[in-house]
């Protein structure tokens, strides 16, 4: 079985200042529920953005797509606290 790894820390960054995120579209998971306790994504171009849908005023991270595609692999395989053979 092969395991995908996880991108090296450089992958994810704080959205520079100079990253305008005015107009992008944020969206969140169906699965989360009416409260506002979740994360939410935006696709850019070159990165996906990740906001705390509590503290919007916050930068969002900013994931390379290789770094995105990774971290949800891995999420999607289980408890990412475990290491994979």
């Amino acid at each position: 079985m092969s395991t995908t790894r996880m991108a090296v820390p450089h992958d994810v960054t704080a959205a520079r200042h100079d990253v305008d995120l005015t107009h992008v579209h944020w969206r969140k998971s169906s699965y989360s529920g009416g409260a506002n306790d979740c994360v939410e994504i935006a696709e850019l171009d070159k990165h996906t953005a990740v906001r705390d849908s509590k503290d919007r005023d916050r930068r969002p991270l900013l994931f390379s797509k290789a770094a995105m595609r990774a971290l949800v692999i891995r999420i999607a395989r289980g408890p990412i606290g475990e290491r994979c053979v």
